[in-house]
């Protein structure tokens, strides 16, 4: 185990002082922009201004692999320290992948040059995935290997995503980021599983907390992995009944888990409520892929919007607000405000994935601004935290 040098680390600036300050609040920024300038440039707003490649494809991309990537990024640099004990990324090196980070979002957004673009945003992932071998090898923490496979995947999803920008392959494009998405469950899948029961049982003051499942786990880590390599080749972008029979078993398992961890308690406390509520649209999420599946549905946008906007949108604001209190050395206790951020987040994921269907542009127009607006919340509330030092003196 490698012993932080406190007085090195007090003199970083305290925003690059560990990962989850800087992705945790730029990543909250371009989620409270991205979706209401998608739903502006759907309605027509933009008439004149394209990003790299076009408003759907950079839609897919970047809530994807440039908010999402960000969060998990921020989140596993520097959980990982606390995982090994190896000091996590800070300073420098962090600043410059934030900086990468950056810059493939601006040169996305103002529509720069493709091989610009590409050659930005391919370096950030695996980057990231690198950093935390470099964590876990050293200490052979086998239990954290499946992350850096799963980092390494979602890398993958998003160089073929890129180059099927870079060629004009719609369909390339699509399936990359389908694929992608659901490798993103599966990491969600994987942290919820340590997380969920764990901050209940601390949040609830419960003496023993819910018994680990190996083998439902790892079914749900392994089965999500095939499932997502199918969309990520293609063969799954088209109903298919023996897909329908995995997604609807994964389902089944993810219900499962949210049955196990429910306690009653968690309605009296936000930051346990917001997680449980994510966690069961990731449930939905696998049950709608099956019902689309066996043709059930007769599109895949309401899977793909349970997963992306009720179950990875809401698991994120949920952590992000209990992670950034803990690692600023603040009591649980996140500012009133953020209970109906999450109130108002559900909300428009209820809107996004069941009122767009009879009501498509006002269905749209509520769930951006409930998303936007949830996010922005968040910022006010704690981007004074992620900049400034821990109120504890500590580094960090």
């Amino acid at each position: 185990m490698q012993l932080l040098d406190r007085r090195k680390a007090l003199t970083i600036t305290p925003f690059f002082r560990l990962g989850f300050r800087p992705f945790f609040l730029l990543g909250s920024v371009l989620a409270m922009l991205a979706i209401p300038l998608w739903i502006m440039a759907l309605s027509g707003w933009f008439a004149d201004w394209q990003p790299t490649g076009g408003w759907l494809a950079w839609h897919r991309h970047e809530l994807l692999f440039g908010f999402a990537a960000a969060i998990i990024a921020g989140f596993l640099l520097t959980a990982v320290q606390t995982w090994t004990g190896i000091p996590g990324l800070s300073g420098r090196p962090l600043a410059v992948l934030t900086g990468i980070w950056v810059a493939a979002r601006l040169t996305w957004l103002v529509g720069a040059p493709v091989w610009l673009v590409v050659l930005l945003d391919v370096l950030f992932l695996p980057l990231v995935a690198a950093q935390m071998a470099r964590s876990v090898w050293p200490v052979r923490q086998q239990r954290n290997y499946p992350l850096v496979v799963m980092l390494t995947l979602m890398a993958i999803a998003n160089a073929v995503t890129l180059y099927g920008v870079a060629t004009g392959n719609d369909q390339l494009q699509r399936q990359a980021s389908v694929g992608g998405l659901w490798f993103v469950a599966g990491i969600m899948s994987m942290i919820g599983g340590r997380v969920i029961p764990f901050f209940t049982q601390r949040g609830l003051l419960r003496k023993e907390g819910v018994a680990a499942w190996p083998k439902l786990d790892w079914s749900l880590l392994i089965g999500t992995v095939l499932v997502s390599m199918t969309l990520l080749q293609g063969w799954g972008m088209q109903p298919k009944f023996l897909l329908g029979i995995a997604f609807l078993a994964l389902g089944i398992g993810q219900f499962i888990r949210v049955v196990r961890w429910y306690d009653a308690g968690i309605w009296q406390v936000p930051l346990l409520w917001s997680l449980h509520v994510a966690y069961a649209w990731m449930a939905v999420a696998y049950i709608a892929m099956a019902f689309w599946s066996f043709s059930i549905l007769a599109n895949i946008s309401l899977a793909v919007h349970a997963l992306t906007v009720g179950a990875m949108g809401g698991l994120i604001l949920a952590m992000i607000a209990r992670v950034t209190l803990g690692h600023t050395g603040r009591p649980l206790q996140p500012p009133r405000s953020m209970t109906w951020a999450f109130i108002l987040f559900n909300l428009g994921a209820l809107a996004r994935v069941f009122v767009v269907d009879w009501a498509y542009f006002p269905g749209l127009w509520i769930a951006a601004m409930c998303w936007g607006l949830s996010f922005a919340m968040y910022l006010w509330n704690y981007a004074p935290m992620l900049w400034q030092a821990r109120v504890d003196g500590n580094p960090g």
